[in-house]
């Protein structure tokens, strides 16, 4: 079994391109609304100071996202 990038494997100061949401995500709704759909540029800034939350910048706005919901924010390899 391959390991599916997610932004959680970004590292700060590094970018990616959005693939999917996995559809199991119980915010999939949510992150959708916030602009983090397929095929957009997403910027990883940096990590709180335990390391989560992490802010990204996507589509000119800053997101926060815990480890658990950027787990389900799929990259293009």
């Amino acid at each position: 079994m391959t390991h599916e990038k997610n932004l959680n494997d970004l590292a700060p100061g590094t970018e990616g391109i959005i693939l999917r949401i996995r559809n199991t995500s119980p915010i999939k709704k949510r992150l959708l609304e916030m602009g983090l759909i397929k095929g957009e540029t997403i910027h990883k800034v940096k990590l709180a100071p335990l390391a989560d939350p992490a802010e990204y910048i996507v589509k000119g706005y800053h997101v926060s996202l815990r480890r658990e919901e950027a787990r389900d924010v799929l990259l293009e390899p």
